[in-house]
């Protein structure tokens, strides 16, 4: 499979889809979810939480955090994450104006 064109897209497309992208595993859909509960969550809860090992989990807080989904702060040994309520709000916005493009009234097929 070839090289995605990304300057064939507007920005609004690009950025939609690098969310949607981050947000395409479901270990990071269980993160999201984890963190969401705990309003804040350190790495290692999210291993005993989880299920996951260590270095899993990582990889994919640093998909997430690439993102711009979640941020993180250090706190000690410890990194300490939380979503990114700017992203959050943007993706919210983005993805509902998305689905709701759509004429669910109209049976086309």
């Amino acid at each position: 499979m070839g090289i995605t064109k990304i300057e064939i897209y507007s920005v609004e497309q690009n950025r939609l889809a690098q969310l949607l992208k981050a947000l395409a595993h479901p270990a990071r859909i269980a993160i999201l979810q984890e963190i969401i509960k705990s309003n804040s969550c350190i790495c290692g809860d999210l291993v005993l939480e989880l299920g996951l090992a260590q270095a899993t989990i990582s990889q994919h807080l640093k998909e997430l955090k690439n993102a711009d989904i979640i941020q993180g702060t250090i706190e000690g040994a410890s990194v300490c994450y939380c979503i990114n309520p700017k992203t959050w709000k943007a993706l919210e916005t983005e993805i509902g104006n998305f689905l709701s493009a759509v004429n669910t009234g109209n049976n086309c097929c």
